[in-house]
């Protein structure tokens, strides 16, 4: 059985691989309409086709650049053990995914016996995992996603984890999300139908909170607060 937090992450990385070939794809519709037809063209109009060419070749790289981020992800090193050499070598760029794989590697192949693993883990590894996990959801469906996905076993120590790696804001807010949640607030359809689960977005007092995530993520910059954590602990992270 696939383990869920890969899932997750699989789930949105197909997400936004077929967004990205969608795009392309009706970039590459449009201009063929536009060069298919024939047309007498005027001075202004000379120009705007120059522009529309030099669209395509930015359009092209872009669609280059994406592909070869796809590449670069699925041929990325995956480390079972960890060792400070490693961690060192690693960018900042590739340390967080660096380091949530191993932690994949580290999790049961059954699913049931997932939590426990974690919760055996240092500190510093749970916080990076269960921040990751929440990232995941939230980005990609919000907190009420959260919520209702299996990843909810977690709540309680979101908290705990983000105050840990120094992420202050993002504690409190968590707490509010969690506060909703254990009033009942938001459970009546998530464990109904697809179509009862969509209507759990209505009036659902977590969409709020959802936008001072998406902004305190990137003011407070939750991704570099992460990777100072792990150099400044990698010991904590090393087999």
């Amino acid at each position: 059985m696939l383990k869920f937090a890969f899932l997750i992450c699989l789930i949105i990385f197909i997400f936004v691989i077929i967004k990205y070939i969608k795009y392309f794809k009706s970039i590459d519709k449009n201009q063929l309409k536009k060069t298919s037809t024939k047309t007498t063209f005027s001075s202004a109009d000379n120009n705007l086709c120059q522009k529309s060419s030099s669209q395509d070749v930015i359009d092209n790289n872009s669609n280059d650049k994406f592909l070869k981020i796809i590449e670069n992800f699925n041929n990325r090193p995956i480390y079972k053990e960890l060792t400070a050499k490693i961690i060192n070598s690693t960018s900042d760029d590739d340390l967080l995914q660096t380091i949530f794989d191993n932690l994949i590697e580290k999790l049961p192949t059954r699913i049931r016996k997932e939590y426990k693993t974690i919760m055996a883990w240092n500190k510093s590894r749970q916080a990076i995992y269960i921040i990751w996990i929440l990232e995941a959801e939230v980005n990609n469906g919000g907190f009420n996603q959260f919520y209702s996905n299996p990843s909810k076993i977690f709540y309680k120590h979101l908290p705990e984890a983000l105050q840990l790696v120094g992420a202050t804001h993002l504690a409190k807010l968590t707490q509010q999300a969690n506060d909703i949640y254990t009033n009942k607030a938001i459970t009546k359809h998530q464990n109904q139908t697809l179509e009862e689960f969509s209507k759990s977005y209505d009036d659902n007092p977590l969409n709020d909170l959802d936008n001072l995530f998406y902004e305190l993520s990137i003011s407070k910059d939750l991704r570099q607060k992460q990777i100072k954590y792990i150099r400044k602990y990698k010991n904590d992270f090393i087999d």
